[in-house]
């Protein structure tokens, strides 16, 4: 017969936090391709999902359009959360990986299998989207004291203002925030979807893979800002068709940077 010795008062447990692989270089590039080839397989969840986040952004719009100094923050905010509005996406390529044929039935089955723990995690991506839309407007609200009533006030006062310190600062703080974000969320929401762990197994995760791959991460985190990007300056259009290609290539980046082969599924 054995017996466990129950732990002492005071000592720490250890999370079973998975390995996380190195990938290459061209890894992000990968995930772009894989996820393209999934966009392609499912087109209307994808496009559906596409579709949501262009009126999220054309409400963003409609609410700031009259008070430009927010737009900024409220669109990088809206970006912040946007790991956990896609669930749908990672969801569809995991059941294409099981070789089965994914509906937006299985999309909205992912949000009641997991939805306590994206909830969690989505009130904390909101928390730090919120923080950043107050931080950004205070900024400059506080550094220009000429009104900002739109995109060429913005550009004028703030990004090609003489006191050069000020888009500096302005940037500093968004990317401090960026960079947190990302490396909380980069892998966590599909590994909260795909396996059995809580919310800070997966945000410490995230973090090893990123800091694992710290380079290979950093390009990943460009080239969605740079589709992020396009996808707003086509007036929304572009998002319709970049936000489902990254979240399907994000399931792709989990798979290739996280051994989650020793931990239950989530059921």
């Amino acid at each position: 017969m054995t017996s466990t010795t129950p732990p002492e008062p005071g000592a720490t447990r250890e999370l079973p936090v998975p390995p996380v692989r190195i990938v290459s270089a061209a890894a992000p590039l990968s995930w772009i391709a894989r996820g393209w080839r999934d966009f392609v397989r499912t087109p209307v969840p994808s496009l559906l999902h596409g579709l949501i986040a262009a009126l999220g952004g054309t409400l963003v719009l409609a609410v700031a359009h009259q008070r430009f100094y927010l737009v900024s923050g409220a669109f990088s905010g809206f970006v912040l959360v946007a790991p956990v509005l896609v669930t749908g996406l990672y969801e569809l390529s995991r059941v294409l990986a099981r070789g089965e044929r994914p509906t937006l039935q299985h999309a909205v089955a992912a949000w009641q299998r997991s939805g306590r723990a994206l909830f969690g995690f989505g009130l904390l991506l909101m928390v730090a989207g919120t923080f950043w839309v107050l931080v950004s407007s205070v900024l400059i609200a506080l550094l220009v004291q000429t009104p900002i009533t739109g995109l060429d006030d913005f550009l004028r006062y703030v990004v090609l203002s003489q006191d050069s310190n000020l888009f500096v600062v302005w940037m500093a703080f968004g990317g401090v925030v960026a960079a947190l974000v990302f490396a909380a969320s980069a892998v966590s929401v599909p590994l909260l979807l795909d396996r059995d762990v809580d919310m800070l197994t997966a945000i410490l995760t995230s973090v090893q893979a990123v800091g694992a791959n710290p380079v290979v991460m950093a390009w990943w985190a460009v080239l969605i800002m740079i589709g992020t990007t396009l996808g707003i300056a086509t007036l929304l259009l572009g998002l319709v068709v970049v936000v489902p290609v990254l979240g399907h290539a994000t399931w792709h980046a989990y798979v290739d940077l996280v051994d989650a082969s020793g931990l239950p599924p989530r059921r």
